[in-house]
């Protein structure tokens, strides 16, 4: 099958590679070529622009940064759906909202198109290894067509309802995470501050009602003094103000997360905007080492 990629980012590279793997022709575009250049040389067509993809591409998949990013990519003059071809499924990937994932999906049916909204979660340990697990808003026939190409870079696949659904869920993803990022980071920072062997922390915590996803995995990096590798943490603030946003309009409050929020914007604001979530440790312990001069 004919399939078309945009965004070759940090977890998109990763993606499509699993789908190149597997044998399917890939066709790719990405703002920075040089990023796409892997799978050029694997094999992979590359592509001028999103339009391109979309003419040449049956199924569509991108993951790139921000909704703006993403109603260019479908709705922009040179645009996945600006073009005339065989692409029959548009499945976006980004953590976006459920109005532009909505909006997208009206303008895919006037072109006969049918459109997904399939935000992931498992960073790009998961997209490295295949492990990723996506939640899907959309078409539901365009869903089981298009399931077998995300079962290349997934462990699971779950369909949650009509278009803005998958980003619905994703927001849940996000808000769990929000509390795990903060919780982990404050651990790793206390014991740091009692001169515990930090590995030996993360075994023993990351085994027990204490672990996640974030002690295991990104807490080993803070370790090793690693804050580029992982998600960036301006994604993560868009992310969590999508939840915000999406909260208020239905009268919820989360208190908890808007604080994170706020931490977060601070990290951003610090200079850390790209860099990877975990660097919220670099600004607590800034934060206790002032503390501790006063």
């Amino acid at each position: 099958m004919n399939i078309g990629w945009i965004g070759t980012g940090v977890m998109g590279a990763a993606m499509a590679a699993h789908v190149q793997k597997a044998g399917h022709e890939l066709f790719v575009y990405n703002r920075t070529k040089e990023k796409a250049e892997a799978l050029v040389k694997g094999g992979a067509h590359w592509c001028e622009s999103p339009a391109e993809v979309g003419k040449n591409a049956d199924v569509v998949f991108s993951i790139v940064g921000f909704p703006t990013d993403v109603e260019g990519v479908y709705l922009g003059t040179s645009g996945v759906l600006s073009a005339r071809g065989q692409c029959k499924i548009i499945v976006d990937m980004t953590t976006s909202t459920p109005t532009l994932a909505k909006k997208i999906a009206r303008a895919a049916e006037e072109k006969g198109v049918k459109s997904l909204d399939a935000p992931v979660t498992g960073g790009d340990i998961g997209a490295r290894k295949g492990t990723l697990a996506v939640m899907v808003g959309g078409d539901k026939e365009a869903y089981e067509k298009a399931l077998p190409i995300m079962e290349l870079f997934s462990s699971k696949v779950t369909y949650f309802g009509g278009p803005g659904a998958g980003q619905h869920a994703k927001a849940c993803n996000q808000i769990s995470v929000a509390g795990t990022m903060i919780g982990m980071v404050e651990a790793m920072l206390y014991a740091y501050k009692q001169g515990l062997d930090p590995e030996a922390v993360i075994d023993v915590v990351g085994s027990g009602a204490g672990g996640s996803w974030s002690m295991n995995n990104l807490a080993p990096r803070i370790v090793k003094g690693d804050y580029k590798s992982g998600f960036f943490v301006e994604h993560f603030v868009k992310d969590m103000g999508i939840a915000l946003q999406e909260a208020n309009a239905v009268g919820l409050s989360l208190p908890g997360l808007s604080l994170i929020h706020q931490l977060y914007v601070a990290v951003k604001a610090q200079g850390h905007g790209r860099s990877a979530t975990q660097s919220l440790f670099i600004a607590l312990k800034s934060l206790s080492e002032k503390e501790d001069t006063k």
